[in-house]
């Protein structure tokens, strides 16, 4: 695991943190104290239900705790462990269910160990702090309360003087050691709360099963729009040019005048079959995109949308071809959604490259409120981009704008020298 890398905070932000963490670690050590009662009441079944609903209450404690760290780390919030989703079924099952999920039982282990060592760390400097101000303040309250310092009664103001010396002390080693304990809080818990190598994976495993699931499903529905659209379109052209040119070729003799009308008719349906076929090869895979690559695809794709649309793209080089076709495919699917439901004045794209991965941001000036979760439009470009690990952010409030923010990570290659 990388070494943490912390948030700058002031001391007193960094005593206000330890204070919030230490209430928050009371609440785990609570909720500590009655998983073990659920624990020991399950001997008789009494504590099943009780216990599944605390290990629900602890992954939230847990979350929560992760995102608490995230303002503390430079990182963002710690990543959860991949949990074994608890079954809507027997009892019995998610009671198995929760203890044979290793993620599950280094929640518990992090709830033990930060109810104990994670409470002493983040109070200590508390505790410093307060002695150290009880010290200070001792030196004027000892003649207004029955006063006894380092175990000797104080009855003159020379009794009470020392105090001084060691509220001093104490309010120093509290200076020093609160971002000492609250590191190592950090560390302690960011290592138990973070998954492990295995898990990651696992996740990563399970992910890439996935994106070749909706990969498989994406070729064979792309396969079977490219065969509908050849028998529906180009085929049935093509058919009817056949019946044109069998009549044109009875009538040439007897009708000259009907065979040069077939004959016209032919060639409107050749070129209207070959505009289908372009068409659909440019639907598959667009020569300019070959060509020109994605700056090229793009902006020849924008000239030709209902709205206007600003491109601004700057790549020193050419992604792989598969990164470069789903890319242009994602913004083509974008803007083809501006058009029809954004109701926009105005749209952009501008696309950068930076720390092996381009980045795609795509706008328009429409009424908003987009729902990522709705229709089929972003589902298609999420499972576009996730076989090469992209990932996609949309904003869209409503009144607008919406942005929607595609990471893909990638290489460039050299942009080919220009030729003298």
């Amino acid at each position: 695991m990388a070494r943490p890398h912390y948030r700058h905070h002031t001391r007193p932000a960094q005593l206000v943190w330890c204070l919030l963490l230490i209430a928050h670690a009371a609440t785990g050590a609570l909720l500590l104290s009655l998983s073990l009662i659920a624990a020991a009441l399950s001997a008789i079944w009494v504590g099943l239900p009780l216990l599944v609903t605390l290990t629900r209450l602890l992954r939230g404690h847990a979350h929560t705790h992760r995102r608490m760290l995230g303002h503390l780390l430079t990182e963002g919030p710690v990543p959860p462990p991949p949990y074994r989703p608890l079954p809507d079924t027997r009892l019995t099952t998610q009671v198995t269910t929760l203890l044979t999920d290793p993620a599950t039982r280094r929640d518990y282990i992090w709830l033990a160990a930060n109810s104990t060592a994670g409470l002493l760390l983040t109070a200590l400097p508390a505790v410093l702090l307060t002695h150290g101000l009880l010290a200070l303040a001792h030196t004027y309250t000892w003649r207004y309360s029955t006063a006894v310092y380092a175990i000797q009664p104080v009855t003159t103001q020379a009794d009470a003087w020392p105090s001084l010396i060691t509220g001093a002390l104490l309010l120093t080693l509290a200076y020093i050691a609160t971002p000492t304990a609250l590191h190592t809080y950090i560390r302690l818990n960011r290592r138990l709360l973070a998954p492990t190598e295995h898990d990651r994976l696992t996740a990563r495993v399970a992910h890439l099963a996935t994106s070749r699931a909706h990969t498989i499903d994406a070729q064979a529905s792309e396969v079977r729009r490219i065969e509908r659209d050849l028998h529906d379109g180009a085929q049935a052209r093509l058919v009817a040019l056949g019946m044109s040119l069998g009549l044109a070729e009875e009538m040439l003799t007897r009708d000259p005048h009907t065979a040069h009308r077939l004959l016209t008719e032919a060639r409107e349906t050749t070129r209207q079959a070959l505009t289908e076929l372009r068409d659909l090869i440019r639907g598959i895979h667009p020569p300019v995109l070959v060509e020109r690559g994605l700056d090229g695809a793009l902006r020849a794709l924008a000239l030709t949308h209902h709205i206007p649309v600003d491109v601004d793209i700057d790549l020193p080089g050419r992604p792989p071809g598969p990164v470069e076709s789903a890319a242009y495919f994602a913004v083509a699917e974008l803007l083809t959604n501006t058009a029809k439901h954004a109701h926009a004045t105005r749209a952009w794209v501008r696309i950068n490259h930076g720390h092996d991965r381009m980045v795609i941001t795509a706008g328009d000036d429409g009424r908003g409120g987009l729902d990522p979760d709705a229709g089929t439009g972003l589902t298609g470009i999420r499972r576009r981009l996730a076989p090469f690990d992209g990932h996609m952010h949309t904003s869209s409030p409503p009144g607008g704008p919406t942005v929607v923010t595609m990471e893909l990570p990638c290489p460039l290659a050299p942009a080919p020298a220009a030729q003298p």
